[in-house]
């Protein structure tokens, strides 16, 4: 169970950023973590480093302007899936749990958390700074509860997917009063 607590954690931070969660747990874990984590044992440590401190810095500083939100959006969409699953797969990767349910349960809840970003960035005309700010602090902390108290971070992630639902049925029924 611990270990499920430990993927959402891990996958919330996923749907928030892409580069720094990544960035996150491969620093507090060490340079070797990375030839363990699928999809990224491929690439050369230097390189992914280089990579992901790059793209971090864009995250950083682009998802403080409007035009970056948005543009961060498009691409944060299509990713943070695969970047959910990875690390699911890289916290929980010494269970017994069925590679294929991490898979899902990651990619599904990193894509859930960043369509509640988008609809909240449409709803709201753009996202204010202090809310930007919340999201690089909580991501920051989920990345480190998903390793050092994954019991703390799993319930951090579950409230976060309960405001997501809650936020959904408050989208609808703000349609159904516009007709």
């Amino acid at each position: 169970m611990i270990e499920i607590l430990a993927t959402l954690s891990a996958s919330a931070a996923a749907g928030m950023r892409i580069g720094v969660p990544l960035l996150i747990m491969g620093l507090w874990q060490g340079s070797n973590f990375w030839s363990n984590v699928p999809v990224l044992s491929n690439i050369s440590s230097p390189v992914l480093f280089g990579c992901l401190i790059s793209w971090s810095l864009v995250e950083l500083f682009a998802s403080k302007k409007l035009w970056g939100q948005r543009i961060l959006q498009i691409i944060q969409l299509l990713l943070s899936p695969l970047v959910g699953a990875i690390m699911g797969l890289a916290v929980a990767s010494a269970t017994a749990t069925p590679h294929w349910l991490i898979i899902l349960i990651g990619s599904l809840l990193a894509l859930v958390l960043q369509l509640v970003q988008i609809g909240w960035f449409y709803r709201l005309r753009g996202l204010p700074l202090w809310a930007v700010f919340l999201q690089d602090t909580l991501c920051i902390a989920l990345v480190l509860f998903a390793f050092d108290a994954p019991w703390q971070g799993g319930v951090i992630a579950l409230i976060l997917l309960w405001f997501a639902v809650r936020s959904a049925k408050e989208w609808y029924q703000w349609y159904h009063k516009k007709l």
